[in-house]
């Protein structure tokens, strides 16, 4: 293993801001895996720890294969990690909606320059995203509709489902966007958390990445091939909202199988805890994703379902 800072920027009050990544073999670079963009990703770097000590105990034993190199980016945002604050700590930006970057501009924009410059020539890129509400998923590969998008390939890690949507102008500035933008192949993980570690999707998801190295010969690893994904369009999910706002108490957690008119949540008010509000499933289905927040406002996305009479499409 090789240790590399691959972007410093000073500080004129704290030690210096480091990206730190970590290469595995030599030769061609065959996939790059980045973790957390954001200050409260923590789950996505806790899997980028468990990934690097599995590429490590690889590398000793002679696994990766000759010719193929693995670079692992635990944190692109570690300032903002450090004071908890989910975006940058000076000005509130994303850094994952700067890139390609641009090394003369706003300090994010710098950030993401950086890191781009050292990622964007590799055949693979994966990243562990998280999602811009709080709430948990079922582990899945997400992708966007760029036209250079591969479902194909993504069925490769297993996971349950392969989630594509319409790309909106705001993605065009993603790491994932400009990956795919400049020829790289490139796939997004989701996992049930975010600001917390979740050791069962967490352990899932590196199953899932070395599944697909190994089977487009990168590594040699003995892993469980996991499940027949299933393609899920955007536009075929459910949205179920709220209309009263309170306290926001889950019945159905994801991976929940649901029939129409079951209870998937109460919102009760914060003060007498008399229930204001039932939400029922509007459809029979599968819980894909439900919201976080113990303190819910009006008209917010609590649940996203698959409805089992929009059968799946099996990728080809």
């Amino acid at each position: 293993m090789e240790e590399k800072v691959l972007f410093e920027l000073g500080s004129v009050h704290r030690d210096n801001m480091r990206v730190k990544g970590y290469y595995f073999g030599s030769g061609e670079h065959s996939v790059c895996i980045v973790g957390a963009t954001r200050g409260n990703e923590i789950q996505q770097v806790y899997i980028c720890s468990k990934l690097i000590s599995v590429f490590e105990q690889l590398e000793i034993t002679g696994k990766i294969r000759e010719g193929k190199s693995i670079m692992v980016i635990p944190c692109v945002n570690p300032h903002s990690m450090n004071i908890g604050k989910r975006f940058w700590s000076t000005d509130n930006t994303d850094i994952n909606r700067m890139f390609p970057g641009y090394c003369l501009g706003e300090t994010t924009q710098r950030i993401a320059d950086g890191v781009f410059s050292n990622v964007s020539d590799y055949e693979y890129g994966i990243q562990f995203a998280s999602f811009y509400m709080q709430g948990s998923f079922i582990p899945h590969v997400r992708m966007m509709k760029t036209g250079f998008e591969d479902t194909e390939l993504a069925k490769d890690f297993g996971l349950p489902y392969v989630y594509r949507r319409k790309a909106k102008p705001y993605d065009t500035t993603t790491l994932n966007y400009n990956w795919q933008i400049w020829g790289t192949k490139a796939f997004s993980i989701y996992t049930n958390a975010t600001d917390s570690i979740d050791d069962d999707s967490a352990s899932e998801a590196v199953n899932a990445v070395l599944n697909f190295l190994n089977k487009h010969d990168i590594i040699e690893y003995d892993c469980h091939e996991g499940y027949i994904s299933r393609l899920i369009e955007g536009s075929e999910l459910v949205n179920v909202k709220n209309e009263t706002a309170g306290f926001f108490i889950r019945r159905a957690g994801v991976n929940s199988r649901v029939r129409k008119g079951d209870i998937l949540a109460e919102i009760t008010d914060p003060y007498t805890g008399r229930i204001l509000e039932e939400i029922k499933s509007p459809v029979n289905g599968i819980v894909f994703f439900h919201a976080g927040q113990p303190v819910i406002y009006s008209n917010t996305p609590l649940y996203r379902i698959i409805p089992t009479g929009v059968p799946s499409v099996p990728v080809r």
